[in-house]
């Protein structure tokens, strides 16, 4: 979305589907209750709640559509969510290729893979940055071939450089 414009009819649109609702369901449980009378003081008292309740929400709805509210917060959250979703790749991707065959345990290998995907799928993370670590995860999971999660890992790095705010 754009434009206000554009979010401001998608809110109008979701407030009428609100309010019919609200009203069909308010006239289904007054029918049941008690008759017609009941029905018609339902389905205004449950419409005219889901109206107001949109029309105060407004502001608040709108501002999710604004694309500054979108972006990466500036003070660099996101570049350290993106440097600890590394380190946490790394750790388990040392766990996965130790250098000793009997180095790591299967607790403490699974432990740093949860970790790692947790982190990864961490939702302030920057989009490029969570695929790249998908990919790296998923190199690192096949644990066949240490010089594709090497590959993997570079690309990674590569990734979170890129999308550093001095660069």
């Amino acid at each position: 979305m754009k434009s206000p414009l554009g979010a401001s009819r998608i809110h109008l649109m979701i407030t009428f589907v609100l309010v019919t609702c609200g009203a069909v369901a308010g006239a289904c449980l007054g029918l049941l209750l008690s008759g017609r009378l009941m029905a018609v003081v339902f389905a205004a008292v449950a419409g005219l709640g889901a109206g107001l309740g949109s029309f105060f929400s407004r502001r608040q709805v709108l501002t999710l559509f604004q694309p500054e509210h979108r972006a990466v917060p500036a003070d660099g959250y996101a570049e350290g969510l993106a440097d600890a979703a590394l380190v946490c790749i790394a750790t388990y991707q040392a766990a996965v290729f130790p250098l000793t065959p009997d180095g790591v345990s299967e607790a403490e290998r699974e432990a740093r893979r949860t970790m790692a995907y947790r982190i990864s799928a961490y939702e302030g993370l920057p989009y490029p940055v969570q695929t790249s670590a998908a990919a790296a995860l998923e190199a690192i999971d096949h644990g066949a071939d240490p010089g594709r999660a090497e590959t993997a890992m570079k690309a990674l790095c590569l990734t979170i450089y890129d999308h550093r705010r001095g660069r």
